[in-house]
């Protein structure tokens, strides 16, 4: 059994001819001292002597190989080379070429003092996901401080029938080196052998300035190589402000070629069979359901919540999805299978809907890679619906409401499955309701303070709060909104260091009301607060409450020289009531300040109601969201957030103590502010 999974998941023998090869001799005189090299090391860095890439594609397999040589000066990276891991995808296999150090200027082969064990990747094989992936562990035994540890080795993947895509197409994002590391020598190279022409982009390199310049597409005919090559190299790219330069290859197409190349598969699936024969209990219970909105809602509900989402990273691979009524019988698909079955039960009630590939994590690159179906990594279903277009993700459990009322996701970039169809880009949106809608009631009386917050949440708030009620031990929750009010009411400046659960007296939370098809889910948190007053060092007595979630802090901290800013902001809108038996200044400059803020990108308005005895302020939010701040506009929307940062996030309301002296204080205060 050890033998055969040796033979299926990695290999040791010598590198293919492609890769070149190098001998004892040739490799001792690549690891050579300089200048560069001694700087570095002297500043306490590891150093890597030279670090050769290369990725050969083929219609049949594609391969990376590596060859480096790297210091183990420092005992985190002597930690890390002594035990690896390397997952390897089914029919992949790890080859390994060479494991050597060099110590004293002898070279030693440390592979007889490897030992490799071939282990289930379990961490991705749990909560819905299916892995065959493996990981082979890799333990190196007597490294040393200071020795020079060379590697070998490639990735075969070897492409089955199941991989039809990747037989058809290539795609591979050379990203350039950690800035970590410095380099005596850097090299790239990419060998193409397959029948098709493959296109590069190079995107995101710089001038000796360090601006940017305009991506760059040429093509590689079969046979042919791109190489990288850079000496004494370090990575000049801020990391924190700047994209890494990356290289995308891929099988030279078009968006219309690609839609018309995976469209037929998916019409094919679809024809099958029809969903009366093959799910007659799931018609019954379509039939019987009259309003057409309910309707929708209980399909889509019904393929996400009855459906168990499998990933499988093997079959996504690929993108032939698994057929509707086979998905119904197991009760399991993944994201393809879902979302094929959601739009056949779709098509049965009469709902104009498509599948659509999208990618999540890597959305705003997908404009400027090339075009591929292997930029995709994800499936929803697009839904055309009284006028107004929807994304549903079929893989998400426990959402509710009426179309309108459910969750957004947020994404720009899609490929609908359809023929002639070209990349598409999403308009950015306004909700239509408010996902947070609540209501502060803060009532001083002698010494003591009443306190209840009212909320209403909606859409994927509500989503997530139904989730966090649902899963969160009660005590948890109520001290999770002790905490939030401990900072809102200032009581963190003159209390700092108390138990909440000793500010907040009796405090409760309950959910009052939970609408499935309004997707409403409301709360009321209650609480009595002895000393509620917030009190500075001048002994001035204040009621405050500010929500520091109201100041959007992501979009003032922001600092990129090439993202631009990404909004996804929820709609909000608050009423905070403050009110005391004490008499309180009607007129200090903060209490009564209002706002009014209006451009492309959000909508905001503070405004007050003032009495002797107490203040309330309305709060209302309303971004336009899922779309990019252009960087010409970004300082303009950045100065917006610092006015809604400059007391305009809550109220405060100032008292005057009782007494003639005070009395005269604060006319004089008044009088000369």
């Amino acid at each position: 059994m050890d033998n055969q999974i040796h033979i299926e998941n990695y290999k040791i023998q010598k590198p293919e001819s492609w890769a070149g090869s190098v001998d004892d001799q040739q490799l001792i005189e690549k690891i050579r001292e300089s200048d560069f090299s001694n700087k570095q090391i002297n500043e306490g860095r590891d150093y890597c002597y030279f670090l050769d890439k290369i990725y050969y594609t083929s219609n049949s397999e594609s391969n990376e190989y590596v060859c480096m040589a790297y210091t183990l000066n420092e005992p985190s990276n002597l930690e890390r080379a002594s035990v690896m891991d390397v997952v390897v995808e089914e029919n992949e296999v790890y080859h390994i070429h060479r494991i050597s150090v060099l110590r004293e200027g002898v070279l030693i082969d440390k592979i007889p003092d490897t030992k490799i064990k071939v282990l289930d990747s379990e961490n991705q094989s749990s909560g819905g996901i299916l892995s065959s992936n493996k990981k082979i562990n890799i333990t190196i035994k007597d490294l040393r401080l200071y020795d020079i540890l060379i590697l070998e080795d490639s990735r075969v993947k070897a492409f089955t029938d199941r991989d039809f895509l990747r037989k058809e197409f290539s795609k591979y994002v050379w990203v350039s080196p950690d800035n970590y590391w410095a380099y005596g020598s850097y090299q790239f190279t990419f060998v193409n052998e397959r029948e098709e022409p493959v296109a590069y982009k190079k995107v995101f390199f710089r001038d000796e300035q360090g601006n940017v310049l305009k991506p760059e597409t040429h093509h590689l005919k079969k046979g042919e190589r791109f190489v990288i090559r850079e000496e004494n190299y370090i990575n000049p790219v801020d990391a924190s402000r700047e994209i890494f330069p990356f290289i995308d290859f891929a099988t030279e197409s078009n968006w219309k070629d690609l839609s018309n190349y995976i469209a037929p598969i998916y019409e094919e699936i679809y024809n099958k069979s029809l969903l009366k024969d093959f799910a007659p209990k799931l018609v019954e219970k379509l039939d019987a359901i009259s309003n057409q909105d309910e309707k929708l809602q209980f399909a889509i509900e019904y393929v996400q919540n009855n459906i168990y989402y499998i990933f499988n990273a093997d079959e996504m691979n690929g993108h032939k999805p698994q057929e509707p009524s086979v998905t119904y019988e197991n009760k399991q698909g993944d994201c393809k299978a879902k979302c094929v079955l959601l739009k056949v039960v779709l098509d049965y009630i009469g709902v104009d809907s498509s599948v659509v590939l999208v990618n999540y994590h890597t959305d705003y690159y997908i404009k400027y890679y090339l075009p591929s179906l292997l930029s995709f990594n994800h499936v929803v279903v697009k839904i055309n619906y009284k006028g107004e277009e929807y994304f549903i993700d079929a893989t998400i459990r426990d959402e509710f409401g009426m179309i309108e009322n459910r969750g957004f996701i947020y994404f720009m970039h899609y490929l609908e499955v359809n023929r002639d169809q070209e990349l598409q880009q999403r308009k950015p949106f306004r909700y239509p309701y408010y996902c947070i809608d609540e209501k502060v009631e803060f009532n001083a009386e002698n010494k003591t303070g009443k306190l209840k917050l009212t909320t209403v949440y909606k859409g994927n708030r509500a989503n997530a709060m139904r989730r966090y009620f649902k899963n969160t031990n009660k005590r948890e929750v109520i001290d999770s909104w002790n905490n939030f009010l401990f900072y809102s009411l200032n009581y963190s400046n003159d209390r700092n260091g108390m138990d909440v659960r000793n500010i907040f007296k009796d405090a409760s939370i309950e959910i009052i009301s939970d609408d499935k098809k309004l997707n409403e889910f409301k709360i009321e948190y209650q609480a009595t607060v002895e000393n509620p007053y917030y009190v500075d060092p001048q002994n001035n007595r204040f009621l405050m409450y500010f929500d520091r979630n109201v100041i959007k802090a992501s979009a003032r901290d922001f600092l990129h020289k090439d993202l631009p800013f990404w909004h996804n902001f929820d709609t909000e809108k608050y009423e905070i009531n403050l009110y005391t038996d004490q008499k309180i200044d009607t007129e200090e400059k903060y209490t009564v300040q209002e706002s009014t803020i209006n451009n492309p990108y959000f909508d905001y308005t503070s405004r007050k109601k003032i009495t002797k005895n107490g203040a309330t302020v309305f709060i209302d939010y309303k971004p336009l969201v899922n779309l990019e701040i252009p960087q010409e506009e970004f300082e303009t929307f950045r100065a917006a957030h610092h006015t809604v940062a400059d007391s305009n996030f809550g109220l405060g309301i100032d008292i005057i103590e009782p007494g003639l002296m005070n009395q005269l204080k604060f006319s004089f205060k008044k009088r000369f502010k």
